[in-house]
């Protein structure tokens, strides 16, 4: 099948700059009609790969059958007869709020010297932000100075999400204001992005790529393995142990449902049975003396 041995999008569209609609084949070259039993045997071959990377390749041959009706190389999507594949919800993996302080104190202090450099200030304040308001780090990388409302004892922040969404966030954490508070007046920015690459020469927003390495290297220095994207889930998993609401958690985390949002209250249940078993052990060893 044509798909299936290498031609792929790339082929694809090598196929049609030359102006040539890419035949669906067999792989002896000759024009076939495909049909569903060669991509099922192609499912099957690949039914040890993780279910994520199937469904992932299911999509690309659906895709490839939807062009093909479209330009009447095919009569029928076989697709059609072919089941959906499920991927297990895997729950977030927050990290530790010993290991976030950790990486946080590796960078600088909340409490900076005045020698500081401003891209090692500006990497703390980036961090924190994406922890204190539970952001995904391309939606702090996008921040801009007008996004910030920084009215004493009523700071919020407005954040530009998925599918164009914008929610307010609260600043509540007082320490986190003064520190983004003194990154601005060092940084002097008054307008355009707050976080901004040190080496481009343009004053243009620092790139989630780069904002990802950063955060790997002081990962390393500090001796933890965190992902960047865990700020985020630990954000949202402490606001429920505090006992936030789900619809004020979803707000606040830019979800589109509560159906999201309600796979930390599983995290947070297993804080509790954690919490208790440890209980138990204590109160048994205590009977045993």
């Amino acid at each position: 099948m044509w798909l299936c041995d290498g031609g792929g999008a790339r082929g694809r569209g090598r196929c049609l700059r030359d102006g040539q609609a890419p035949p669906v084949v067999n792989r002896e070259g000759r024009t076939a009609e495909l049909s569903a039993d060669p991509i099922r045997k192609f499912l099957a071959d690949i039914a040890g790969q993780a279910p994520s990377t199937r469904k992932r390749k299911r999509a690309a041959v659906a895709s490839f059958c939807r062009w093909a009706v479209r330009h009447e190389l095919l009569e029928h999507n076989p697709m059609d007869r072919i089941d959906t594949i499920d991927v297990p919800k895997t729950l977030p993996r927050p990290a530790a709020t010993g290991d976030v302080k950790a990486v946080f104190d590796v960078i600088c202090s909340r409490r900076p010297r005045k020698d500081v450099p401003l891209d090692v200030l500006r990497d703390r304040v980036l961090f924190e932000t994406a922890y204190v308001c539970g952001a995904r780090a391309s939606e702090v990388c996008g921040l801009e100075v007008e996004d910030l409302d920084l009215t004493l004892d009523d700071e919020h922040v407005r954040i530009h999400g998925k599918g164009g969404t914008v929610r307010t966030v609260l600043l509540d954490d007082r320490g986190y204001v003064a520190l983004l508070k003194l990154y601005l007046a060092r940084s002097g920015y008054t307008s355009g992005a707050v976080f901004r690459a040190s080496i481009n020469g343009n004053g243009g927003p620092l790139s989630y790529d780069a904002a990802h390495n950063r955060w790997q290297k002081h990962c390393a220095a500090a001796g933890v393995g965190i992902g960047i994207h865990q700020l985020r889930h630990s954000h949202a998993t402490e606001l429920i142990n505090s006992g936030v609401s789900i619809e004020v958690v979803r707000r606040r985390q830019g979800h589109a449902s509560t159906e999201t949002t309600q796979i930390y209250t599983l995290l947070a249940d297993k804080v509790a049975d954690t919490e208790i078993r440890a209980a138990r052990s204590k109160r048994e060893r205590g009977q045993r003396r």
